[in-house]
């Protein structure tokens, strides 16, 4: 058994102005993302975390360097929780049409057709197998540990539904997920299986003042 503590990132320039960034868009945290992250250091001092974990995006390891400092840890990258690749929309005018062809797969995804892709991106099926392994890979010999993994709302909460067998996926999807929010795992590993009990999601009672508002998505679905 494993504790697995996930945390998305900080704020950062792409929340505001609503862009895709899989890859080559790349931001740094804002201001409020840094002080976001912060508090999310202070708040985590009590967790006994052993390993931390980012994904390569700078918005996330930027979260995850400076929780790292504050604990007194190394943190390592881990390509498997980049977040999910949206193909084509990344570089695209993030309008309302944009976003339209970005939910319309996540519409499909939640009513299991897991085949279907971002244009030029993966699919469900890619992206929870990307995140089992990232998974199998960071507990590997870590029995009874504590693991902290940086990264994004995406790639977590879909590979989250799909790992746990949730049955009303679109209520969970549509969960608020905001910036340096904390959600913590049991997490069991049987070869190449992998179960997840979820025992908190998306919690973001340890941060206040500034820190504490959000920038909110364009549509639910």
């Amino acid at each position: 058994m494993i504790k697995i503590i996930l945390v998305r990132h900080g704020e950062n320039v792409a929340n505001i102005t609503k862009e895709f960034s899989y890859k080559t868009v790349d931001y740094s945290l804002t201001e409020k993302g840094i002080l976001q992250a912060e508090q999310t250091a202070v708040f985590l001092k009590n967790k006994k975390i052993d390993f931390i974990y980012s994904s390569p995006l700078k918005r996330a390891y930027e979260t995850a360097e400076i929780i790292a400092n504050t604990l007194n840890k190394s943190f390592e990258i881990n390509e498997n929780f980049r977040e999910l690749n949206v193909g084509i929309l990344e570089g695209m005018k993030p309008d309302k049409n944009t976003w339209n062809i970005f939910f319309n797969v996540i519409q499909k995804w939640l009513t299991g057709i897991s085949s279907e892709s971002f244009p030029e991106g993966e699919n469900l099926y890619q992206l929870t197998k990307r995140f089992k392994n990232g998974i199998i890979d960071i507990s590997y010999g870590k029995n009874e540990k504590v693991i902290l993994v940086v990264g994004h709302s995406g790639i977590f909460t879909n590979g989250i539904i799909e790992l746990s067998k949730i049955t009303n996926k679109k209520e969970f999807y549509n969960k608020d997920n905001n910036n340096c929010s904390i959600s913590e795992l049991i997490v069991e590993i049987n070869k190449s299986e992998v179960s997840i009990e979820i025992l908190d999601w998306a919690n973001v009672d340890h941060l206040s003042g500034e820190a504490a508002i959000f920038v909110r998505g364009l549509l639910d679905i």
